[in-house]
């Protein structure tokens, strides 16, 4: 699980494009908690593993390999906008963009 925890989190930060030290600051912790996930040092808490998945729009399953379904966040959009964003998602994948 140690492993697997350190891909997802390394992963995730880099397709979002940011720093250790700008996930750190996002999640309040230091920079060097988020270098020792990636490092395999140790492993987040449970409560940081939820932080995490809330933070990566991903479930607490997929950062530890059991689901590889990934979510995005529509909370705050109408069903007009979130018809339009899976319209958006489904051109995407036909295109492979």
């Amino acid at each position: 699980m140690k492993n697997e925890i350190k891909i997802r989190v390394r992963d995730l930060r880099k397709a979002r494009n940011i720093t250790q030290v700008q996930l750190a600051k996002t999640l309040c912790v230091s920079k060097q908690s988020v270098s020792n996930w990636e490092n395999n040092n140790i492993l987040p808490s449970v409560e940081m593993l939820v932080r995490i998945a809330k933070y990566f729009s991903v479930s607490t399953d997929y950062l530890l390999y059991l689901d590889d379904r990934k979510y995005v966040e529509t909370t705050n959009l109408d069903k007009k906008q979130i018809a339009h964003f899976q319209q958006l998602m489904d051109d995407v994948a036909k295109n492979n963009i």
